[in-house]
């Protein structure tokens, strides 16, 4: 019994000479397996499961732009063969089993092998340099992108989720991807106890909305923060991801008006007037200035001077329409995809 069982887990991870493409399992894909008697596995079962979990289904495509979506578990043909596969970069775990269930062989942690593993005699691929799962690019066109989602503050979600940017099981990997990285994205019906919970549960969750928006770090990207957005300026506390602000016009207040001064042009005035009855101590009338002068060093009972009233004429108009004026850096307009 061992010597067939490590003939068909042999026979199961065995290379083929073809050329994988992206996203290939190498071993997997384009292999024949056998049963435990050595026989092809006519009928078998090859089901796809997430990395480290019991049964969670992990989706594989029959195209390399991963869009055709294979069922799940793959039904092997009558000589007990698998047809090529695409997966996503990472690792997956495989289940095999015969037509009645019965388990041939279960391995996790599965290397998925694309660009980066090279293959069919080309070189190898730094996987630094692959978009992996949430990566954003700048396309200078718009419309759908196999492979992508617009990053417009619409929704994605499983096929039957109703969301409003992409409804289908390859929204799955960015689902979980964004519900981890951001909780200030909105989930439908709140967010479960888990991503997976509320994936299998058909929510959907907000994609980030860059529309009208360039993009800006955080002030402290795991450093400290560096003072250049604060919330005085900005509105907001610029060290939690996703958060926008900022408006496209500004309307001064007086307060942010610089300080200066007004131009004044006065044509000379002057102010007449006339003395009126005085009583002196002497008990004189004082009837001028003059005579007034003379009571000086003797409080007078009464003093009275009617001075005329008289206009500067000087004016200081107002200026300005108080209308908001652009702050809009120089600009040019591209289509943000963030990565399935």
């Amino acid at each position: 019994m061992l010597k067939r069982f490590a003939v068909a887990f042999a026979a199961l991870f065995a290379f083929v000479p073809v050329s994988f493409a992206a996203g290939t399992i190498p071993g997997i894909s384009m292999t024949q397996q056998l049963d435990n008697l050595a026989k092809p596995l006519s009928g078998g079962k090859l089901y796809l499961i997430q990395a480290g979990t019991v049964s969670t289904p992990q989706n594989c495509y029959q195209d390399s732009s991963l869009t055709i979506v294979y069922p799940n578990p793959i039904t092997l043909d009558a000589y007990g063969r698998v047809p090529q596969l695409f997966c996503a970069d990472g690792s997956i775990k495989i289940r095999l089993t015969d037509k009645n269930g019965v388990t041939i062989v279960t391995q996790d942690n599965l290397l998925v092998v694309g660009p980066s593993g090279g293959g069919g005699g080309g070189g190898t691929v730094d996987p630094t340099t692959i978009l992996s799962t949430g990566d954003m690019k700048l396309v200078y066109n718009t419309g759908v992108y196999s492979g992508f989602v617009r990053a417009n503050g619409r929704t994605i979600g499983s096929a039957t989720s109703g969301a409003t940017e992409r409804a289908n099981s390859d929204c799955q990997a960015l689902f979980l991807f964004l519900w981890a990285a951001d909780s200030n994205l909105s989930v439908s019906g709140g967010r479960g106890g888990s991503a997976a919970a509320d994936w299998a549960a058909n929510k959907t969750i907000t994609l980030p909305d860059f529309r009208g928006r360039v993009p800006a770090g955080l002030d402290d990207m795991g450093s400290s923060a560096a003072g250049r957005l604060t919330a005085t300026y900005f509105g907001s506390v610029a060290t939690t991801l996703g958060v926008a602000n900022g408006s496209e016009s500004q309307t001064l207040t007086t307060a942010q008006m610089p300080s200066h001064n007004h131009g004044v042009t006065d044509p000379g005035h002057g102010h007449p007037g006339s003395f009126g009855r005085v009583q002196g101590n002497a008990g004189a009338d004082v009837t001028s200035a003059a005579e007034l002068g003379k009571n000086n060093g003797a409080p007078a009972d009464t003093q009275v001077l009617t001075i005329a009233s008289n206009t500067t004429g000087v004016t200081i108009q107002n200026t300005g329409g108080g209308t908001a004026h652009p702050i809009v850096q120089p600009t040019i307009l591209v289509t943000i995809y963030i990565k399935l």
